[in-house]
């Protein structure tokens, strides 16, 4: 997939697998990668989801082998290997009184792991403003929703005092509201937008550039001065033949990256094909140096404060 630009010269080559992924780095002038949208789950959980994706064939129509099942020491090692400077430890509660604990753990983590942003859920709860004013008064610097799989929808009234203590603080919220892989009656650009109508000064970020409803999470972003969308899976092979992104919206993507509003996103380690692939993907729409700088490191080391040299 490719779009017709007055520019689209690429100073990096093909990443073919892993071993690439630092010259990929190197070419482009980058310190490393930042990656917004990574996992790190205690260890029970984290068994529960890998289950979960063994099982991902009945629910998708297709396997999903997890490519990094090591131990979390493991995995920690293979970002550092892959160029990773600045990471996530995203999880994201699905029923009530969940958040807490799970704050309690991923902000652990980060403060035991250099290079992971500290990472924070909330959820539809009477203790939801609580829960954010919490892991904010702890660090927490990025949060985590997943609408699908939580089910719940963003408009709760439950949620506004969270939405509105992130809104004023600026702190980013990666939310999963596009409806792949299945759909529920709360993902969509419809519900989050009347969100972000209700804060507009949000800093959000749609995962998976809001697949499959691109143009409509594209759209929003152009719309809402502080939102923007994450890179996760979108362009990979096993992506596009989930969900392909209408060629169309590449111009219209390009510049809000250069603006700053797209960010790389992953999903490591539960992806089923290597993590440079995911850069392959990117630098294969041939969108250019710019861009692809942008959006693997300045845009991310922007929002969060990160010396940019």
């Amino acid at each position: 997939m490719t779009v017709t630009l007055k520019n689209k010269w690429l100073s990096c080559g093909a990443v073919r697998d892993d071993r690439d992924v630092n010259d990929f780095i190197g070419a482009l002038g980058l310190p490393g990668l930042a990656d917004v949208h990574t996992h790190f789950l205690p260890e029970r959980m984290q068994r529960r989801v890998w289950a979960h994706f063994d099982q991902a064939g009945p629910l998708i129509g297709r396997p999903w082998p997890i490519r990094y099942r090591g131990t979390e020491a493991e995995r920690v090692a293979e970002l550092g290997r892959l160029g990773v400077r600045l990471f996530s430890a995203l999880a994201y509660a699905h029923r009530p009184g969940m958040a807490a604990d799970l704050n309690t753990w991923t902000l652990d983590f980060a403060a035991r792991t250099p290079g992971c942003l500290p990472s924070a859920t909330f959820f539809p709860e009477p203790s939801a403003l609580t829960d954010v004013r919490t892991a904010l008064d702890r660090g927490a610097r990025i949060f985590k929703l997943h609408l699908q799989v939580g089910g719940f929808d963003p408009r709760d009234e439950q949620l506004d005092e969270a939405w509105g203590l992130l809104a004023d603080t600026g702190t980013p919220v990666v939310v999963h509201a596009g409806s792949g892989p299945v759909a529920n009656g709360f993902t969509g650009p419809g519900p989050i937008g009347e969100v972000l109508a209700r804060h507009p000064r949000l800093t959000l970020l749609v995962a998976h550039l809001g697949g499959p409803e691109y143009e409509g999470f594209l759209a929003l972003a152009e719309r809402h001065e502080r939102a923007g969308l994450d890179t996760t899976m979108a362009f990979t092979d096993f992506f596009e033949q989930l969900a392909p992104y209408p060629p169309a919206l590449l111009p219209r993507l390009r510049e809000l990256g250069l603006a700053g509003r797209v960010l790389l996103g992953s999903d490591f380690p539960n992806i089923p094909y290597p993590y440079g692939h995911q850069l392959e993907s990117l630098r294969r729409l041939e969108l250019g140096d710019d861009w692809l700088r942008a959006v693997c490191w300045h845009n991310a080391a922007r929002l969060f404060g990160i010396d940019t040299a």
